[in-house]
């Protein structure tokens, strides 16, 4: 591995952290990923709960796969009176602490920004909560779907009928990449000012923040954008349309050069081109339904083959509604040789390559551990005798 990473980014550079579920374990994932050396401390026989969702990777948790490749597992009970002492000698090392436990568990184990400070003052503290360090919402408790829930992305998304949640922890991935790109950002200030800082994510702002075009669409009291489905809420023709053959074919149209050519040469029928009920995207939208027949009925006729043909002989974006076993074999991931394998406990497992690494780097693509797989030598490395190693064995502490 070590080869492989020389020239990455954040070789030399060794994270901390204290997490569990998506939004920290993605955020130090990420680091990893670049080079980073990553200890994650977790719970004893039990480990990050993740590890338990279910067994669908070969044995092993989908979400603990995906979020947790080239980290080094030590098991270390927090509460242990010895706990603290060993990560405060551990922390001398370390250049970015992470955490997402409960709110306010950090603090009361001496783990806080304002406790660390003094003794180590380049340390980067890195806390991940649902809402944040303070305001009325600090000790609510917050999973990916409340998230989702409480910016208001359940209001816009699903069908008119019934709000949907999306298909993947699209808040606890907002987190986790706040808290990546914010990492960054504090190790180029700390290169230059030697200061740490402490970085402060909110799950709930994140999403928020991804929520901006529908907030900016309902300014000052504006109708929200509507649940559309599969389909865009504000522009039409743009979302899912079946094929004679009974296949679906995703399409979108942008502007009006477009709608003349999807009526021209995908429709054939060019007088909708010219047709006032459809003279902008406003009057498209406004007879949807009445569009929507003239469309299906053309499409009809068409192999889901066919109608791509005429799409893209027309330039109008358009895509397959692929199921998970279609990515798998997507054609363009495996022309761009964006598979690789990583090592895992029970055998190798296929991985995504991070996606936008320059030319030349290649990622540090590490094997998922295996639960407490690193404690002893991660112990005997911060100054833990073999006595005392056994002896926090034996009291349940590792």
């Amino acid at each position: 591995m070590a080869a492989a990473t020389a020239q990455l980014p954040l070789a030399g550079i060794t994270v901390l952290t204290l997490e569990h579920a998506i939004a920290a374990p993605f955020c130090t994932r990420q680091l990893a990923d670049l080079g980073a050396r990553v200890i994650k401390v977790e719970r004893p026989g039990v480990g990050d709960f993740a590890r338990g969702y279910d067994e669908r990777a070969r044995g092993l948790a989908s979400h603990f796969v995906w979020t947790n490749r080239s980290k080094e597992s030590l098991t270390l009970d927090l509460k242990h009176p010895e706990a603290s002492a060993i990560l405060r000698r551990m922390l001398v090392e370390v250049d970015v602490l992470v955490q997402n436990l409960a709110p306010g568990a950090a603090a009361r184990l001496g783990l806080s920004f304002e406790a660390l400070h003094a003794d180590f003052p380049r340390l980067i503290v890195c806390d991940i909560s649902g809402y944040g360090a303070d305001g009325p919402y600090r000790d609510k408790k917050a999973y990916d779907l409340l998230i989702q829930s409480e910016a208001g992305f359940l209001s816009v998304t699903g069908t008119p009928e019934t709000p949907a949640k999306a298909g993947c922890s699209i808040a606890d991935i907002a987190a986790g990449m706040y808290g990546y790109s914010n990492i960054l950002a504090a190790l180029l200030a700390r290169a230059t000012s030697g200061e740490g800082c402490r970085i402060d994510v909110s799950m709930l702002e994140s999403t928020v923040e991804w929520m901006s075009y529908p907030l900016y669409y309902a300014m000052d009291g504006a109708e929200p954008p509507p649940r559309a489905g599969a389909a865009h809420a504000t522009i039409y023709p743009y979302g899912p349309f079946a094929a004679g053959d009974g296949r679906t074919v995703m399409l979108g149209l942008q502007n009006e050069r477009e709608w003349r050519a999807f009526c021209i040469q995908v429709l054939e029928r060019p007088e909708l081109a010219t047709d006032e009920r459809f003279s902008s995207n406003g009057r498209r939208q406004a007879a949807r339904e009445e569009l929507r027949e003239l469309i299906l009925a053309v499409f009809a006729t068409l192999t889901s083959e066919q109608l791509v043909a005429r799409l893209e002989l027309a330039q109008i974006a358009n895509a397959r509604l692929n199921d998970m076993h279609d990515v798998w074999a997507h054609p363009q991931l495996t022309a761009r040789g964006r598979w690789t394998e990583v090592a895992a406990p029970g055998g190798a497992l296929p991985a995504l390559q991070p996606p936008g690494l320059p030319d030349g780097w290649r990622a540090q693509m590490g094997a998922i551990p295996g639960l407490g797989e690193h404690t002893d030598a991660l112990l005997a490395e911060f100054g833990c005798s073999g006595d005392e190693i056994a002896q926090l064995r034996a009291q349940g502490a590792i």
